[in-house]
């Protein structure tokens, strides 16, 4: 299927793909070579103009730039903005909310990613009651018992579009539903989803999107980002909040906020500007070739992956039907950090998650033989008892 495969012409555009075999893009996808230019035009930028390029564009950049969303998420020009992070994004929607109230239940599941659980569970000093639904497999989320949890106490769900342990696509339209029928809000988390499965947030109806550049498009760091729906945003004063978010930002008011009524509201302090130039490259790459025929391979490759993997006996942590994979496979042989990390040593790009075991995660740059190879690889490791020269040196990035 390699030799046919038209998506790997762009392989040329990512420079680490010459000498790595990458298979990470779950975490950090890999650096377009445009975006060295992107950079070095900042640079210049900042060199040439100085103060003044706030107003010749840096200060618009967050929402402006954000617009090359609108193909990913489905949404519609300047609804989208650019923040730090995702803890962030969702803190800026948490600090919308009085839990003091009779609804003051957040739902999640025990499987989304801990910076949104400790965000979550930190809002029970404000009063938050949190009710967590549990994994029976640790691969999914029940539907049904996540449904069962949203009532009329409920006020916000947090929920991954795809789980980042498993790779297990939620039903997000299912869980929107219920949570608008009890009259709740829902934190959609589409990190490990947007640039490799299909999204439409106005279709869904989605109250909050976040999630991120930083991995499937490949943006690099520090350029995450928020969907607020547009009849929201007049309801809701975020309290984490900053003079972006301002009416009249330069005025230098003192006092209780202005608040603006587009997708600045839900801004704070002085955006990174150098994450937003290196985050165009990707965004730009993802959208002309379309999430589409990016998920088209992506269910392909994956499928492939497990076989491969189950054929050389090793477990893997994946959902059973093909509709309901992301783009990640956690493959679990015995001594599965220690292989991930010799794997690091020959230049095969993967991670290690506990409970999971080695992620593998091919991309729409990603060659067949290189499934094959990894999986190779594995068994050489094991059967060389490779993996025993890093038992004792832990490291603390995995």
């Amino acid at each position: 299927m390699t030799s046919g495969d038209p998506l790997l012409r762009w392989r040329r555009e990512f420079p680490i793909l010459e000498g790595t075999v990458y298979l990470i893009s779950n975490s950090l996808g890999a650096m377009p070579r445009a975006v060295a230019r992107s950079l070095q035009e900042y640079a210049d930028t900042w060199a040439a103009r100085g103060v003044r390029a706030w107003a010749e564009g840096w200060w618009e950049m967050p929402v402006r730039l954000a617009d090359r969303l609108t193909p990913i998420l489905g949404s519609g020009p300047g609804e989208v903005a650019f923040q730090p992070n995702v803890t962030l994004a969702a803190a800026v929607i948490l600090s919308c909310f009085d839990f003091a109230g009779r609804r003051r239940k957040i739902v999640y599941g025990a499987m989304e990613f801990p910076s949104l659980i400790y965000l979550c569970e930190a809002e029970r000093s404000r009063g938050a009651e949190t009710a967590v639904v549990e994994s029976g497999d640790g691969v999914t989320i029940d539907l049904e018992r996540l449904l069962a949890a949203i009532d009329s106490e409920t006020l916000v769900v947090v929920v991954s579009h795809v789980l980042f342990r498993s790779a297990f696509i939620q039903d997000v339209a299912a869980i929107l539903r219920r949570a608008h029928e009890a009259g709740a809000y829902v934190i959609l988390d589409v990190y490990q989803s947007a640039g490799t499965v299909p999204l439409d947030v106005r279709a869904l109806g989605a109250d909050f999107v976040v999630g991120g550049c930083l991995k499937w498009l490949c943006g690099g760091p520090g350029a995450a980002f928020l969907y607020v729906r547009p009849d929201l945003r007049a309801t809701l004063r975020p309290s984490l909040t900053g003079w972006m978010a301002h009416e009249s930002s330069f005025a230098f008011e003192t006092g209780a906020i202005r608040l603006r009524d587009d997708a600045f509201r839900f801004l704070n302090g002085t955006p990174a500007i150098p994450a937003l130039y290196a985050a165009g490259a990707g965004l730009q790459i993802i959208a002309e070739i379309g999430v589409e025929a990016i998920r088209s391979k992506s269910v392909r490759q994956v499928a492939c992956l497990i076989e491969l993997a189950l054929a050389a006996g090793f477990p893997v942590t994946a959902p059973a039907r093909p509709a309901e994979r992301g783009g990640t496979v956690a493959i679990d042989p015995p001594h599965a950090y220690e292989v991930s990390r010799e794997l690091l040593r020959r230049n095969f790009l993967v991670d290690f998650r506990p409970g999971a075991g080695i992620r593998v995660s091919p991309h729409f740059y990603t060659r067949d033989d290189e499934l094959e190879a990894v999986v190779r690889e594995v068994r050489d490791i094991l059967d060389s008892k490779a993996y025993e020269a890093h038992r004792s040196a832990r490291s603390y990035v995995t």
